[in-house]
């Protein structure tokens, strides 16, 4: 086995391709694709997002102090792609991709409807990174699809067939390999 040496660089994949929706007073919402989205911490319930300073929705989220996380299945690729290379200064991103924007539960920016899971966040601190700001939030409130919801009250996400992101291209999740902690079960 070899190894090649490369320069450093953001290569570790695959992430999570998300739908950042956005919504400042007096302003039309805005849907921002982000693949740098993560877990931060689990008490209090905190994520970040990292936005290009340049992008439409960066200001929107610096100003309004808020956002939604929206989780892609399969079904809105499509849709997730093009907020990703169109942007919200030209045109009406939810109009275009015949997305719904819902009302959710502690922010006034909406949610988008066709979404399984949608994150209601609201910022804590802003970190500038360089090419890149790291909106870090509380998550204050989140909605799920009950079409997901089996019959004892388990939401069933991972049937929701959900979408990562590995070095420029879109996938959809593989097989069930094990559950956490599956490696030390006893039998």
């Amino acid at each position: 086995m070899s190894k090649i040496s490369w320069k450093p660089g953001n290569m570790l994949y695959p992430v999570p391709a998300v739908m950042i929706s956005c919504k400042e007073e007096g302003k039309k919402p805005n849907i921002i694709t982000v693949a740098w989205a993560g877990t931060i911490c689990s008490d209090p319930v905190m994520v970040s997002i990292s936005v290009r300073k340049e992008r439409y929705s960066h200001d929107i989220i610096k100003n309004s102090g808020e956002f939604v996380i929206n989780l892609v299945t399969e079904d809105l690729t499509f849709a997730t792609d093009y907020c990703g290379v169109k942007s919200g200064r030209d045109i009406d991103k939810f109009k275009e991709m015949k997305l719904t924007p819902v009302n959710i539960e502690g922010v006034s920016a909406p949610a988008i409807a066709e979404s399984p899971l949608n994150l209601a966040c609201k910022v804590k601190e802003i970190k500038e990174l360089g090419s890149h700001d790291m909106f870090i939030a509380e998550v204050v409130g989140v909605t799920v699809d009950d079409k997901y919801m089996n019959e004892n009250g388990k939401f069933e996400l991972n049937s929701s067939k959900l979408v990562a992101y590995s070095h420029g291209e879109y996938y959809g999740l593989g097989k069930y390999i094990g559950k956490f902690g599956y490696s030390v079960k006893k039998s």
